[in-house]
């Protein structure tokens, strides 16, 4: 069972975790209702209305999984917290590569940081930012939502965070065995099926320079690199930050 620390108003739960992770065994989580610089990927931040959301971190230690395939790790969390939010809503995917979508809004953002030595995972961090109870954002990001904009119902943040950990510690312990790459080659299979958008249809994404093209998902691999098919058959790869979608 997690312990579940409550380290008051913080400028990143991820960041406060590294500085602190002695203070954290596997498990554990950092929780605070005001989070000021909530980190995300890409570099973005994250817009949370203190004592409406939940923003937190998530310890992972002794993980068996090489360093060459951490992206496991990312879609251990990431299903996870979908699997819990689709307890309460429709709709709920995998945005490529650990953002949740509730239809194209997001409700949430992961943000996963590894400590490697050589091959080895010494520790990992989860940085969890899930839109709850906020009936406003204002922030520019151009889709966010959460749940009590999509049920109309507010929800116990304190039912909920026992809810994700319990479910995160369930994803990450079979990482954990000897036994771990079978469950891997099960997760991936899991996880693709929930990928937002991964469908067969073409939809557009955008390269970092403005370019724009129509393609479909095709595969993701065990390192998170994302196979896209144009409409002329090609198959391009891309790693994070190297693609966006158009939404």
């Amino acid at each position: 069972m997690s312990k579940i620390t409550d380290i008051g108003e913080v400028t990143s739960t991820v960041s406060y975790m590294d500085a602190h992770k002695d203070d954290f065994g596997h498990g554990d989580i950092a929780i605070t209702h005001n989070q000021t610089a909530g980190r995300g990927q890409r570099g973005n931040s994250w817009e949370a209305e203190p004592g409406k959301n939940l923003t937190f971190s998530f310890m992972m230690r002794d993980i068996m999984v090489p360093a060459h395939e951490q992206f496991a790790i990312s879609e251990a969390v990431a299903v996870a917290i979908a699997n819990v939010l689709r307890r309460y809503v429709e709709g709920v995917k995998i945005k490529w590569s650990n953002d949740i979508y509730a239809g194209d809004k997001k409700i949430c953002g992961i943000l996963i940081e590894n400590s490697l030595l050589g091959s080895k995972i010494v520790y990992s961090t989860a940085g969890i930012g899930i839109n709850v109870n906020q009936q406003l954002f204002t922030s520019p990001a151009p889709n966010p939502v959460s749940l009590l904009q999509l049920t109309g119902k507010e929800y116990s943040l304190e039912a909920l965070i026992k809810e994700f950990s319990d479910e995160l510690i369930a994803r990450i312990e079979p990482l954990r065995t000897p036994q771990y790459r079978a469950y891997m080659r099960k997760l991936d299979v899991e996880y693709k099926e929930m990928l937002y958008r991964a469908d067969g249809k073409f939809y557009p994404f955008a390269l970092p320079d403005g370019t724009q093209f129509d393609a479909q998902i095709t595969d993701v691999a065990p390192d998170g690199k994302l196979t896209l098919t144009l409409t002329d058959g090609t198959q391009r790869g891309f790693y994070f930050k190297e693609v966006v979608f158009i939404i």
